[in-house]
């Protein structure tokens, strides 16, 4: 991030006086003329800055040429290429940044009163590699997320103020959301009130207050007196400013500031700190800042919080007394979550003010250990502290614009998606307590990446070391993604049972207008979607002539598709066959076919030996389809037994049984022809295209899911779970972890198999659901699913890394490439265990029924995943449904399911919760 306003106001401060809380306004834009050869280094001059259509003046211009020196200035630091002029052949990239005003325009929007669409003619794109272009659109592009400097002063933070409102993408700040923020009371008060976060003591006196801020309680160690007039507040002053130093809200505090609180004077004013005993001092100080006050602006006197005195190990230090100021970054994360990103410090002198921009970055850690504090354990107790104090706030702040207007946001789609806090480390009934000072919109971020900078060109980062804008950038696309997709119309095949009723409320939320295609003319999704089509998909062998029917239905109705998908294993094959009609993405029908029909993708892939190496072979798994006796009698001579039979176009794991001789075999084979013949003898499972079978060798390992987003054959991302063992002989899932316990060697090893499969089979476009397990020689195949993961995992893919399989999944099938984090951070970790009506009847009838389950969700004590919906036994069942807990271990997650479990009744002698989680150890 870039400062809009590197030229800080001067310091106004008698030596000796302190600030540990003002800092300069980088938003605030500035006037004049930049300040000649600020930045040394090399690199090319002669660029083209200026944007085709739009001509800078020469103040502006110079302004630009600064930029474009400072970002070249970070580039070099960080060991990174200098930016390419390639205006004349531009080329994409998701991250823009826009170094002047002119290089964006808004044009009001079609159908959209107030608002305006946001065009980018030029910018600096940013590619893999540190690799920066300079690149110009033609035509412009259409920004799909904004987030600007921002500032009401003269100069470009009002212009990027005014760019920023009512548009018609996601903005992450506004001018007026950052009005709020940067009003120090208003902030406090939300923080004491709301946030439950320790604030300092502080006196305002405030002139004509903004409705935000009248009424109600101040909220602890807060005081607001509300001011008739400027003038002859003499004797009010001095009594309030009298009552507040002699009390005991400022308990070990021998100092107080004054100062001016409002937007107009963030950054742009003198501090003056006093001692606590001079009660005329401070009253003719507040009484002349009061003169200077303008409506909705404040006075405030405030304690100065003293630094911690912490036991130094030894000989005390020798000099003067050091203090800690405490800079943390947080940022709204999926579900409108609050997320640690990062903490960094910075020491000084107590004597001495402590200021971004002119303070040397430091690791928590460090530190603390340079005033005294370097036990491991207190200081994780601190972190723990900041942590819940940064996210407390960002929480009350999000609560707060979550109540306003669109007008008062600055926009319908305005929010503040990350926050930097500030604290001083202060003690409070003996407790080392961060206390917050302000709320800041950038100079958080940017001491964070001051400090990832040390290790910028010098040697690779560890996990520890990642980047403070991450969980941003992950909002970034999120919200960027929801945007692209809003008003595209998907015709889905297939709705699916109750695991799937999360669709309609995404689609909802995201903005999609679905039609829906599917067999059961009384389906609840009928009254939840655009259109509603019934047809009859479950006679597979029909597929061909079925997508020609509905391709004709479709242009009969005159739909206009964006796109077309399914997540029902049954309609596949007849989505990728459709898409084909209507020329639609999708992957082609072929490679559908192959990864449906389970030998036929194992046969498949043996015979990809290769190049390029490592060959898909080498997960494949040898086996034998079985269609009548004489194929049992076959298979039985050719698979290595103990082996796996199961139904060639099955899901759920339904027919599934581990076989150990030819008898077995035989006998299985009879008993799936006799009992599952057809689509109702099992709806959902893939009967319509008969109940063929397969033979395969049983492979001994631990189970794996890897779920995948593939575009263009290109992988864009990857979640790997374990799973339990599975309960024999017929494979019934039991238990699962996210994300995966195994060494990163093997989950990569996992992924480029799971990927190698696909692509071997030609799935090039999709989300795909892969079945591992891991041996000692490497990963070996299940079976592909070719769509989204079932179950639980789109849940908890969601809930653990932001990302959503529903919203990737739409994107691809519209040809939209998403953009997702290339190495997501999980959240903390989820431990579940399936509930079997076979095995838990009479506990989900009683102490685990399905309100006490539902209300234990709705508590956060458990994650709750329906898979059916009536408790009806029967011989070839699935999951009823999932519990789970999260902890930010392991360890936490699994003591707290078992202990769930345990008491809720799911775990017995005849489904040991304690086996089925041995895995996750």
């Amino acid at each position: 991030m870039l400062s809009l306003d590197p030229l800080g106001p001067e310091w106004d401060c008698p030596l000796g006086s302190k600030d540990l809380e003002e800092e300069e306004g980088p938003w605030g834009g500035g006037s004049g003329l930049p300040p000649p050869g600020c930045f040394p280094g090399s690199w090319h001059q002669d660029v083209g800055l200026d944007c085709k259509g739009s001509l800078e003046g020469a103040e502006a211009r110079a302004w630009t040429v600064y930029y474009y020196g400072l970002l070249q200035s970070c580039l070099q630091q960080a060991g990174l290429p200098e930016t390419q002029d390639r205006s004349q052949v531009p080329r994409t990239g998701n991250m823009l940044l826009c170094l002047s005003p002119t290089w964006l325009t808004k044009v009001p929007a079609l159908g959209q009163p107030g608002e305006a669409v946001l065009l980018v003619s030029k910018a600096v794109s940013f590619h893999p590699g540190g690799l920066t272009f300079l690149d110009d659109f033609v035509p412009p592009r259409r920004a799909t997320y904004f987030l600007a400097g921002l500032g009401l002063g003269p100069g470009r933070g009002r212009e990027a103020a005014e760019l920023a409102r009512d548009l018609t993408c996601p903005t992450g700040a506004s001018a007026e959301l950052a009005r709020l923020l940067e009003d120090r009371l208003l902030t406090r008060r939300l923080l004491a009130q709301h946030g439950g976060v320790a604030v300092p003591a502080t006196l305002a006196f405030t002139y004509k207050p903004p409705a935000l801020l009248r009424g109600g309680e101040a909220g602890p160690g807060l005081r607001l007196v509300e001011l008739s007039g400027k003038e002859d507040q003499q004797t009010l002053v001095k009594e309030e400013v009298g009552a507040f130093l002699h009390s005991g809200a400022l308990a070990d505090a021998l100092q107080v500031a004054v100062k001016l609180s409002g937007w107009r004077w963030r950054g742009r004013q003198a501090l003056r700190v006093y001692p606590r005993v001079e009660l005329s001092t401070v009253v003719d100080t507040v009484l002349a800042l009061l003169e200077k006050l303008e409506e909705e602006e404040s006075v405030l006197v405030e304690a100065v919080c003293p630094p911690a005195r912490l036991p130094f190990p030894g000989s005390p230090p020798p000099g003067p007394e050091l203090a800690v100021r405490i800079c943390a970054v947080v940022c709204r994360t999926q579900g409108d979550r609050p997320l640690l990103s990062k903490v960094v410090c910075s020491v000084g002198r107590e004597d001495r003010p402590l200021r971004h921009q002119s303070s040397l970055p430091q690791t928590l850690e460090a530190a603390l250990a340079r005033c005294g504090l370097g036990e491991t354990g207190q200081v994780a107790v601190v972190r723990r502290r900041v942590k819940a104090a940064a996210e407390a706030a960002l929480a009350a702040v999000l609560a707060l614009e979550a109540g306003l207007s669109a007008e008062q946001r600055g926009g319908r789609r305005a929010r503040t998606d990350f926050l930097g806090v500030d604290f001083a480390l202060t003690v409070e009934g003996r407790v080392l307590t961060p206390v917050a000072l302000e709320l800041n919109s950038g100079l958080c971020l940017e001491a964070c990446g001051a400090l990832e900078g040390l290790w910028a060109a010098q040697r690779p980062r560890s996990a520890a070391e990642d980047a403070a804008a991450a969980p941003l950038v992950e909002t970034m696309l999120r919200r960027s993604a929801h945007c692209l997709v809003e008003g595209k119309q998907l015709l889905l095949i297939g709705a699916g049972g109750v695991s799937k009723k999360f669709v309609w409320e995404a689609a909802r939320d995201y903005g999609l207008k679905l039609h829906l295609v599917e067999s059961d003319p009384n389906h609840f999704a009928s009254q939840l979607v655009h259109t509603f089509i019934h047809f009859d998909v479950t006679e597979h062998r029909r597929d061909e002539e079925n997508a020609r029917l509905l391709a004709e239905l479709v242009r009969a109705r005159g739909l206009q598709l964006d796109g077309c998908f399914s997540y029902w294993d049954d309609c596949l094959v007849l989505t990728a066959l459709l898409c084909q009609e209507l020329g639609l993405p999708c992957s082609p029908p072929a490679a559908m076919r192959l990864a449906k029909q389970k030998s036929c993708t194992q046969l498949h892939l043996l015979r990809c030996q290769g190049p390029p190496w490592p060959a898909p072979s080498l997960h494949a798994v040898p086996c034998c389809p079985l269609e009548s006796e004489a194929d049992v009698e076959k298979a039985v001579h050719q698979v290595p037994l103990p082996g796996v039979m199961k139904l060639e176009f099955g899901a759920g794991a339904v027919g599934v049984r581990l076989v150990e001789d030819a008898p077995q075999c035989h006998e299985h084979f009879s008993q799936i022809a006799r009992d599952l013949q057809g689509e109702a003898d099992h709806p959902g499972i893939g009967l319509g295209w008969g109940n063929a079978m397969l033979l395969m060798e049983f492979i001994e390992g631990t189970e794996h899911d890897v779920d995948l987003v593939l575009f263009g054959g290109r992988l864009l991302a990857a979640f790997v779970s374990d799973n339990g063992p599975t309960r024999l002989p017929g494979f019934t899932e039991t238990a699962a972890c996210m994300p995966t316990g195994l060494a990163p060697e093997q989950e990569a090893q996992l992924v480029q198999a799971a990927f190698r499969c696909c692509l071997g089979c030609g799935l090039l476009d999709g989300v795909f659901n892969v079945e591992l397990k891991l041996t000692g020689a490497g990963p070996k195949l299940i079976e592909i699913n070719p769509r989204m993961g079932g179950f639980y995992l789109r849940d908890w893919i969601l809930e653990l890394y932001g990302v959503d399989l529903l919203l990737a999944a739409a994107m691809v099938a519209c040809g939209l490439r998403p953009a997702l984090p290339t190495h997501p951070r999980a959240r903390g970790h989820l431990v579940g265990v399936m509930c079997l009506v076979s095995q838990h009847l009479q506990v989900l009838s009683s102490t685990a029924s399905r309100e006490t389950l539902q209300a234990l969700h709705d508590q956060g004590l458990l994650r709750l995943n329906w898979l059916e919906e009536v408790l009806v036994p029967g011989e070839y069942e699935e999951p009823y449904c999932s519990v789970a807990c999260a902890g930010s271990s392991p360890a936490e997650a699994r003591l707290r399911l078992l202990g769930l479990c345990q008491g809720l009744g799911i775990d017995g002698p005849h489904y040991p919760v304690a086996h089925f989680l041995s895995h996750f150890k």
